[in-house]
């Protein structure tokens, strides 16, 4: 095919070859920087999401962060007004249970902690229980044991022990009453008013005592019974303790003391009278067994072996001398003329007689363990106007 060329006026057409122009070196660092840029820009806007990711959490969430371990709850004690009748409260005290959270935040559970602890203290005894004697009680030691008063185990064991600490011997079965007071067998004809009075109590106290186990609200209607034969527990009561000890006996009168044993002297007497002041009556000086107790023990017993020495505290007339049949075996009881006279028990000998004279600090016979006695002593009594009183008082 022919190639034509046109020429027209004042034109011309030409053919233009492109021409390639060198950018080595321009264009790739033009690309670079441009990438960069955007990385740049891609970073900035994820710390920006970032952080209003976090601040949109901390204004508008809802959840609490739960520390992974919880401080210990303190224990709430629930505190109990004292039971006016037994002088002690009769609930527990309760330590509260303590609970934790779980899985934290709303929704989540309670759960009971495993360390539960609920202290229940012992409770006050209300019921009468028995107690086996055993080889060296007294009747000191059983009621500090038990936290009664020494009366409490004469009052509640008379059937036993009648009146006289003693008769406590090696494995007897003795009442422990819970609390003091007397140990009272209801009788036909009986009422509670009678049966207060008698023991100087109110019958309130006799009735609302948990021990007795009383239908409150038969007795309080009138229709409640109790039974001849029931046996309950006055709370407070007392009564005058026997004395099984010699009388006071005076030379004047000392046919007085007949009725307590063969040791009994039935003259009038005259003779040595004593100086005021009062000697230990024997060699050893130790107390066993039984101190001064006015109401259960109105001497001092001092211990000693068999046999030893007795010494008249004072001088005076023997105003009984021999036998007693209440308890007190040998016995020697001496008047010393001034208000005073003094009784030496349980005697192993008796080495004066009736109306004679004995001077202070002279022998009158040997300690023993005679009459009612768990072991060789010496039971010494003093007594003034006819009471007997505390001999430490008045021994040198």
């Amino acid at each position: 095919m022919e190639n034509k060329i046109t020429d027209t006026e004042n034109s011309t057409t030409s053919v233009t070859h492109p021409v390639t122009e060198d950018h080595s070196g321009t264009k790739p660092k033009q690309t670079g920087r441009l990438l960069q840029q955007i990385g740049f820009n891609m970073l900035a806007a994820g710390l920006v999401m970032l952080a209003l990711v976090l601040i949109y959490q901390k204004v508008f969430s809802k959840e609490e962060i739960i520390p992974t371990s919880m401080p210990e709850p303190q224990p709430t004690m629930i505190s109990i007004e004292e039971n006016p009748l037994i002088g002690e409260s009769t609930l527990p005290s309760v330590k509260l249970a303590s609970f934790e959270i779980s899985n934290g935040g709303f929704g989540g559970s309670l759960a009971r902690k495993t360390d539960i602890k609920t202290i229940i203290p012992s409770r006050p005894r209300v019921d009468v229980i028995t107690y086996t004697v055993q080889k060296g009680d007294t009747l000191f030691s059983i009621a500090d044991a038990f936290r009664v008063k020494p009366e409490t185990l004469l009052w509640g064991n008379f059937e036993v022990l009648e009146d006289n600490p003693h008769l406590l011997k090696p494995d007897q079965v003795i009442n422990i009453l819970p609390i003091n007071g007397i140990y009272y067998q209801w009788k036909e004809g009986d009422t509670l008013p009678a049966v207060a009075g008698q023991f100087n109590t109110d019958p309130n106290e006799i009735v609302n005592f948990t021990g007795n186990k009383f239908d409150l609200v038969e007795l309080q209607e009138g229709n409640g019974e109790i039974e001849p034969g029931t046996w309950m527990v006055i709370p407070g009561g007392s009564r005058p303790i026997k004395d099984w000890g010699p009388p006071a006996i005076t030379r004047s009168d000392p046919a007085s003391a007949k009725f307590y044993g063969g040791g009994h002297c039935g003259e009038v007497y005259e003779g040595a009278f004593g100086t005021g002041t009062y000697l230990w009556p024997t060699v050893e000086r130790s107390i066993v067994g039984y101190n001064y107790n006015p109401g259960v023990h109105p001497a001092i017993d001092i211990g000693g072996a068999e046999g030893n020495a007795v010494f008249a505290t004072d001088s005076g007339v023997v105003v009984y001398a021999g036998w007693s049949d209440y308890g007190y075996g040998n016995l020697i009881v001496i008047d010393h003329g001034n208000g005073w006279q003094s009784a030496y028990a349980h005697l192993l000998s008796v080495g004066v007689s009736c109306g004679m004279s004995v001077y202070q600090g002279g022998t009158i016979g040997g300690l023993g363990n005679t009459g009612n006695s768990s072991g060789a002593h010496l039971h010494f009594e003093l007594i003034y106007g006819g009471v007997k009183v505390n001999p430490m008082d008045y021994l040198q």
